[in-house]
């Protein structure tokens, strides 16, 4: 007999992680060996179970999954993390990726494929859904802004001058003048409102 894969569940919704543990615990091939509802405890879990593959949401309170996968990634490397979420933007899937998840699926994907895409994850092979990929096409993710960047972003959509965010971050004018130029290098827009726009758009503001 194989051994069976070895999952943890991370989910901020007990609903969900029933339902995820009902589905897997039917096939003979898994074993669900944990729960988490958060980034913290899922770390921890990671780290005590050793499990095979992590079932990674995304969108939870406190630690989000991206800080989570790669917590998980550097404690425990040989651990495979797979993103389920239902509230995907391309960037947020390709942080997820870039920390170390080896693949993401829809939540509304059918059961069927969740489970296929778990045995290929375990197996070391990336999956990343159908509707993920035409997702990432339709909309590419943008490059990562630094935190300073991330600030003045922040600073422009509450619709402050250059001088107000240089006076509010304490640096020059003109520093602020670059960091603009870089960000709407980085994000692709022509203009400081374009880049207030896809910077909500994509999830990159704490609004």
């Amino acid at each position: 007999m194989h051994k069976k894969i070895k999952i943890l569940i991370v989910d901020d919704h007990a609903v969900v992680r029933m339902g995820l543990e009902s589905l897997f615990s039917a096939k003979p091939d898994l074993e669900v060996v944990g729960q988490a509802k958060n980034g913290k405890i899922a770390i921890r879990e990671a780290v005590r179970l050793a499990p095979d593959v992590v079932i990674m949401d995304l969108m939870m309170p406190g630690m989000d999954g991206i800080e989570a996968t790669r917590a998980i990634h550097d404690a425990a490397p040989d651990v495979k993390i797979l993103v389920l979420t239902s509230h995907a933007t391309s960037d947020g899937i390709a942080r997820a990726i870039d920390a170390g998840a080896k693949g993401a699926i829809m939540k509304s994907a059918e059961n069927t494929e969740l489970v296929a895409a778990i045995r290929k994850v375990a197996a070391g092979e990336q999956y990343v859904s159908q509707e993920i990929k035409n997702l990432m096409d339709t909309d590419p993710p943008v490059a990562v802004l630094t935190g300073r960047q991330t600030e003045v972003l922040q600073s422009l959509s509450l619709g402050l001058t250059n001088k107000d965010i240089a006076k509010q971050l304490g640096i020059s004018i003109r520093s602020v003048e670059e960091h603009v130029n870089h960000i709407l290098e980085r994000i692709g827009a022509a203009n400081r409102a374009e880049a207030v726009g896809i910077a909500l758009r994509k999830h990159l503001l704490k609004i």
